[in-house]
């Protein structure tokens, strides 16, 4: 009897300290309540209006995610001055004080692009989005040591047949990295694009098995601009072209009906990785 009870004890221990060092957070509410949920489900495909960031996210110490939840479903990111938990206390937006006393912004600037690592299809000749769709529905979970979201697209024309595609982004903690999951549910292989979008105003680098951008982004929503780093780590042998256009950087995949890459951030108020010099080491420097 007495060893049952230490177990259960040494077991009630661990699972609460594995929850107190949990440093994920997952957020998914609508706007007119504000109240969190764990699933959205739309047959528009189209909710970016009316759910709370614009769709679900996720956060670890370093850096806030979303999915945009419209015919996009980039992937935005959330840049913090000093690591910890903001999304439950703030939201997205934090007020000009908060900016003011070292919380994060909204300083990453999408646009029509893939963002950070988003996820789209390949049509053998252009990038084609996760649309037009008969269902899109966003998800989140907090688990006792990371968070994640995804958006399911389903029913989407591709290549003469109908597809659903899954996108999952996963925080863990105590990493800054965050994990990017495409699963393509579908009776061959598809082609699928990723990438990083760049601007005039921002610095670009190609490393062997990353990309990585750094500078100001033409946003307007943060209280104050300053220069902030976005990266993908990827596997070359994943992907058969890597190219540069207009505003994003663009990986196509070999067919394949999953890929997986890695995407992280930084900026010029943290303690270390404040230069695109220290970042750029850091991204040689990683392994995954």
């Amino acid at each position: 009897m007495k060893k049952n009870t230490l177990f259960i004890v040494m077991v009630l221990l661990l699972s609460g300290t594995a929850q107190a060092q949990n440093k994920t957070d997952a957020s998914l509410m609508w706007n007119k309540d504000k109240k969190q949920v764990l699933e959205i489900t739309s047959e528009s495909g189209n909710l970016y209006r009316e759910v709370g960031h614009h769709g679900p996210a996720v956060e670890n110490e370093w850096m806030g995610l979303r999915l945009y939840f419209d015919h996009k479903v980039a992937i935005d990111t959330y840049n913090k001055i000093n690591p910890g938990l903001e999304l439950a206390a703030a939201g997205w937006y934090p007020t000009v004080e908060q900016q003011q006393n070292g919380w994060g912004a909204d300083l990453y600037k999408v646009g029509s692009t893939v963002g950070m690592g988003g996820v789209r299809l390949w049509d053998g000749e252009k990038e084609q989005f996760l649309d037009p769709v008969s269902r899109r529905t966003a998800r989140v979970r907090k688990e006792a040591n990371h968070s994640y979201m995804e958006m399911l697209s389903e029913g989407i024309p591709y290549k003469g047949e109908t597809i659903d595609v899954l996108v999952r982004v996963t925080v863990y903690s105590g990493m800054r990295e965050a994990k990017v999951e495409a699963f393509a549910f579908s009776n061959k292989p598809v082609q699928f694009l990723t990438g990083i979008n760049f601007h005039p105003t921002t610095e670009v680098f190609e490393g062997e098995d990353f990309i990585a951008t750094w500078g100001v982004h033409p946003e307007d929503v943060a209280a104050f601009q300053f220069a902030i780093g976005g990266a993908i780590k990827y596997n070359p042998d994943d992907f058969e072209q890597v190219q540069k256009g207009e505003a994003q950087f663009e990986l196509v995949s070999k067919p394949t009906k999953y890929l997986e890459t890695w995407v992280t951030s930084s900026c010029e108020k943290e303690a270390d990785l404040n230069t695109m010099g220290n970042f750029i080491a850091y991204l040689r420097a990683l392994q995954l």
